[in-house]
């Protein structure tokens, strides 16, 4: 877009001597040099977008990209960690209900939208700012498969359960995960929302305290069910917990999968299966101490 639209305005990023615009939700009136003092001091308060031409970006500060998208594959999951994410569909190849926490750029929405051409899919998203920059990275509009709601996920997923078959979680803000979701009733109402067989994926960021409690909340809401596949290029951790009583699965039989999968997919489905099997391994040990 050269011409922001209705409600936006643009400025260059020149001032951080980068090509390219930023655009921001405000009125045409606003103060241009304010504006980029705010950017510059990290008090914006409001989500916006960087673009290069090539690659467009959603931002809660300069210094933290929230999301990104390539403008020649909009629908390509550019960053390694959402590649990661689409491990559920080892044990879930044909999920009927996905449900996503934290839109962001709308990179698994968009993809778990178009490339499951049977699943419905929800996203859930705490803030109206993400929501209003959903045509700025081509979300499609909502539809009888696909349903972006505004809400608190904490409030979201203590109401009655649904019945997911997956759940992905990428809830991040300019702080790192919401203090709310940092709780076990939390992670028991995920699990409440699942389907007898249905998992939780869940994005870590990195090894810090906060981190670990996430993990080791997952794992007592979970009884231990669960699996962790770094992804060093990001330095993310990916969660995968499953529902399922009769996990762990027979790990060979899922060889062949895995090789249909990526044929289909953009992951690594193969190494993603070895490591969750050495890392259930892990977690069977840890839970005989």
């Amino acid at each position: 877009m050269s011409i922001p639209p209705p409600g936006w305005i643009s400025i260059p990023a020149s001032f951080l001597g980068e090509s390219g615009q930023i655009w921001l939700r405000e009125t045409e009136d606003k103060n241009r040099q304010l504006l980029i003092k705010q950017l510059l001091d990290g008090i914006y308060p409001h989500p916006f977008v960087m673009d290069d031409g090539k690659v467009r970006r959603l931002h809660f500060s300069l210094r933290l990209t929230q999301s990104e998208m390539r403008l020649d594959a909009p629908d390509e999951l550019a960053v390694a960690y959402t590649r990661a994410m689409l491990g559920f569909l080892l044990f879930q190849p044909t999920p009927k209900h996905v449900v996503i926490v934290g839109l962001g750029g709308g990179s698994l929405t968009k993809y778990c939208y178009r490339k499951l051409a049977r699943s419905r899919v929800t996203s859930v998203e705490l803030m109206e700012g993400v929501i209003a920059c959903r045509d700025w990275f081509l979300i499609p509009p909502d539809d009888d498969r696909l349903h972006i709601v505004q809400a608190d996920a904490a409030e979201y997923f203590a109401r009655e359960p649904e019945g997911a078959d997956a759940i992905l979680l990428d809830a991040y803000d300019e702080e790192g995960v919401a203090p709310q979701l940092c709780t076990l009733r939390f992670y028991a109402n995920l699990r409440a929302h699942l389907k007898p067989r249905g998992m939780l994926v869940a994005n870590i960021s990195g090894h810090s305290l906060v981190a670990e409690t996430h993990v080791d909340l997952i794992r007592k809401a979970f009884d231990g069910r669960m699996a962790v596949v770094d992804v060093m290029s990001d330095g993310n951790r990916i969660v995968y917990a499953f529902n399922d009583p009769a996990f762990p699965p027979d790990w060979g039989r899922l060889q062949r999968k895995a090789r249909e999968l990526e044929v289909q997919h953009p992951a690594e489905f193969q190494r993603l299966l070895r490591e969750m099997e050495r890392s259930a391994q892990r977690e069977k040990r840890r839970g005989r101490r």
